[in-house]
């Protein structure tokens, strides 16, 4: 008799199991079907590129954004919907217009784009090209009282090489096989801005605003600054602050390589040249917060309903175009996650939420001080209660190549957890876990504090060779397959950490720095 009943209770286990697991497959069968039939995610790039237009921090065009994604997440059906002020970020800047041309000695449209946070030209202006040779501050005293209704540029080298290499590419599966075989001593998180050693750094950096200073007591017209980048693309950067209290600078534009070195080798060849030029822009100081774009799919486990999984990207961008590899794409993923999530009927165990940054490109603002604000302060390593009940952060931040796997962090335990959510999709690429780290996204404001975040690995296409933050970064180079396998392998990892009985594993919490 007791061996009938262990034998009925076995038996019952297993055809729960399998209910559980034809579930899950069945679930996540009805979101590839979703993700690839009928996906919105080309849709939803195109209002938040296109439509919405540059995004650059603090901008009309991040509200448009903003805005659009809050209405698109209400419309699909997600709670708590809205854009969320996360603290003071600055001013807001836009160019409403942007004209300059050689007209002396002959005429020429250059490609050229203010710098962010620069003034216009208050109208049109005409004026002669001058070039300035400092390699030091007191080199700038031979050109005071020379400079006033000028335009000035600097004698640099240029960097324009034909290259028989192509911009696009995707990652071998060698260097898959390497970041898989990588171990946990291998690991290092790649630091912005290294290779200057400290003091060539601050030595540029107050020769930089030496000149800066020069420029604007001499009354210049307009400065030209060469851009990275060749064949016409131009990677733009900041020219000013965004600070409120920021001091005045001279316009400046960012010109392509192959026209800055044009007009350099003219002057300095003593021939005459002469530029009009005619530049708006506008600063927007009423509202000086930042704000990140918030909405839920509310759990329905009375155990675990309380518990968070988050994803999300930045929905900021550069100026120079609009930004669709850096970051509509990841954007765009991830809120198709939540439509396709919604669309499905999904009802999570635990909360799903969304969060789209803004003021990624100053210095991952949006997300540090979102972590800071709900969960804890990565300087005291002081922890709010919110800290414990998130199982994961998910990101996407590296262009619009698909996902080939996830980096871990360092979180080893996660690691086998990963490589099965991965098994059903490795047909369409997706394979490869790494115990690497990768920096300069968003996840790393959740890492700091503990909290398990991981970016995906993504295939690079041409992402760091013409597209990101540059003129370049527009609709058109986007990858709608995909951006569509991407979303069906975020949105799976989001249901499965949703249905998990435990969280994700945790490494040891970071020790708060010293001071």
């Amino acid at each position: 008799m007791k061996r009938k009943l262990l034998y009925a209770c076995l038996l019952l286990a297993a055809s729960i199991g399998s209910a559980f697991a034809q579930t899950d497959q069945q679930m996540l069968d009805r979101i590839k079907d979703e993700g690839m039939d009928r996906s919105k995610v080309m849709e939803t790039a195109f209002y938040l590129t296109d439509v919405s237009g540059p995004r650059l921090a603090g901008s009309p065009g991040l509200k448009r954004a903003q805005d659009w994604a809050v209405n698109s997440l209400k419309t699909w059906g997600m709670v708590n919907a809205k854009r969320e002020a996360w603290g003071k970020f600055g001013k807001g800047w836009e160019i409403q217009k942007n004209y300059a041309a050689i007209t002396v000695p002959y005429y020429h449209a250059i490609i050229a784009i203010p710098k962010a946070w620069t003034p216009g030209t208050n109208g049109p202006i005409h004026g002669d090209v001058v070039v300035i040779k400092a390699d030091s501050v007191s080199d700038l005293a031979k050109y005071k009282g020379t400079l006033k209704g000028k335009i000035v540029m600097m004698d640099v080298k240029g960097n324009i090489e034909s290259t028989f290499k192509a911009d696009a590419s995707r990652v071998t599966d060698s260097a898959l096989t390497a970041m898989a075989n990588a171990t946990p001593t291998d690991q290092t998180t790649p630091r912005r801005g290294a290779g200057l050693g400290r003091g060539s750094l601050v030595a540029m950096l107050a020769l930089r605003s030496a000149v800066s200073k020069f420029y604007v007591s001499e009354g210049v017209a307009l400065v030209l600054s060469q851009a990275r980048g060749t064949d016409g693309t131009v990677f733009t950067t900041n020219g000013a602050s965004y600070a409120d209290t920021a001091k005045a600078v001279a316009p400046e534009l960012e010109t392509s390589g192959e026209d800055y070195q044009r007009i350099l080798r003219l002057t300095k060849a003593g021939v005459k040249v002469q530029m009009d030029a005619d530049i708006k822009t506008e600063f927007f100081d009423k509202d000086l917060q930042g704000y990140d774009v918030v909405g839920e799919i509310p759990g329905t486990d009375p155990k675990l309903k309380d518990q968070l999984v988050i994803i999300g990207g930045h929905l900021d961008s550069w100026h120079a175009a609009t930004g669709a590899t850096d970051n509509a794409a990841g954007s765009a993923v991830m809120l198709e996650v939540m439509r396709i999530l919604k669309r499905v009927g999904f009802k999570p165990r635990r909360t799903i939420r969304i969060v789209l940054w803004s003021s990624e490109e100053q210095g991952l603002f949006g997300s540090r001080f979102y972590v800071l604000n709900h969960f804890g302060d990565p300087k005291t390593m002081e922890l709010k209660t919110e800290q414990a009940k998130v199982s994961a952060y998910y990101n996407l931040d590296n262009g619009t190549g698909k996902i080939r796997g996830v980096y871990l962090q360092g979180n080893q335990a996660a690691g086998s957890i990963f490589q099965q959510w991965l098994t059903p999709f490795k047909d369409m690429g997706a394979s490869a876990i790494t115990i690497n780290n990768t920096g300069g996204t968003d996840h790393l404001s959740f890492d700091a504090v503990g909290i398990p975040g991981f970016q995906f690995i993504q295939d690079t296409m041409d992402y760091g060779t013409r597209t990101h933050h540059s003129n370049q970064d527009t609709y058109d180079k986007l990858s709608e397959a995909d951006l569509k396998q991407a979303a069906v392998i975020t949105a799976s990892f989001v249901y499965n950490t949703s249905q998990r009985d435990e969280m994700i594993p945790r490494k040891a919490l970071p020790a708060a720095p010293k001071n």
